[in-house]
């Protein structure tokens, strides 16, 4: 099962993609690049945590444990993803590549992440209310 949930991390980087071309093609000049970054982490978040949770109807969460196993492998992938295509596909320096995580320049780019790690064992913790 966790193999199934790796493979569908496979959407989110389309999510992803979708997400930053609304923020470069339509806001970012209106409210300028930090805010711009800002609010695209924001919308990714919820992106992500409605994907998460249309996924989890179809493939459900056994256990909390296998939820954060998830969580794990889909922030692994994403950091993996983000720094090997960001340096070697689109040509980022290591240090461009690493400004997102500095918290005290306002980037929100950790949050991201840290959602990934945690959102599939929220997303359990809410279903298994439901049930």
């Amino acid at each position: 099962m966790i193999f199934k949930y790796a493979i569908a991390w496979i959407p989110m980087v389309f999510i992803a993609i979708a997400n930053g071309a609304a923020r470069q093609l339509g806001y970012e000049r209106i409210v300028g690049e930090l805010s711009a970054h800002q609010i695209s982490c924001l919308t990714g978040i919820s992106l992500f945590f409605a994907y998460t949770y249309v996924l989890s109807c179809r493939m459900p969460f056994k256990n909390s444990l296998q939820a954060l196993a998830v969580g794990l492998i889909w922030m692994a992938l994403t950091v993996i993803f983000e720094f090997a295509f960001g340096h070697y596909a689109a040509g980022h320096s290591w240090e461009r590549l690493l400004q997102d995580y500095n918290i005290l320049a306002g980037r929100l780019w950790t949050f991201v992440l840290a959602s990934l790690l945690f959102m599939p064992y929220i997303v359990f913790k809410i279903r298994s209310r439901k049930l």
